[in-house]
């Protein structure tokens, strides 16, 4: 083999292991997001009884969207569904998004619900440290697992 040729496959592997390596922490933060985020449960409401009718938890979790090079908009699932996608439905549905060519790019995880920022600041029993605040402290492990898998 030429030099030319060892230094080619050197940087097509060092690319491919680069965008494998931002795909799983994408991953990793988004599974983070959705598994921290509180699903409504009205047992734990102040007030209980005041549960609309054919209410369905689960749309705050549903609602996590990703975005390449731009925060996504918008909002997901009406309030009136009858269910909602579980947590793994959901990071596969925007992991699905995620290009294969992934290094280089800025990923966003965002969710549009009006009432996220309050669930964000401890609104939620089942979330009162937040979801995102949390998430950050596990970015640096998160980002030493995604290195690990993708080594080879």
């Amino acid at each position: 083999m030429s030099f030319s040729l060892d230094l080619k496959q050197f940087a097509d592997k060092t690319i491919a292991t680069a965008n494998a390596a931002v795909r799983e922490i994408v991953r990793g933060v988004a599974e983070s997001l959705v598994e921290k985020s509180p699903v409504g449960n009205a047992e734990l409401w102040a007030n209980p009884d005041h549960k609309p009718k054919g209410y369905v938890g689960g749309r705050f979790r549903a609602n996590w969207q990703y975005g390449e090079n731009e925060i996504p908009d918008g909002e997901l699932y009406s309030p009136n569904s009858s269910s909602y996608p579980d947590a793994g439905a959901t990071v596969e549905r925007e992991m699905a998004k995620v290009k294969i060519e992934a290094a280089g790019k800025v990923h966003y995880l965002a969710n549009n619900l009006p009432y996220a920022q309050r669930l964000e600041d401890g609104w939620s029993k089942q979330a009162p440290a937040g979801m995102v605040a949390l998430t950050v402290i596990e970015f640096k492990p998160i980002v030493e697992a995604a290195i690990l898998k993708v080594q080879v």
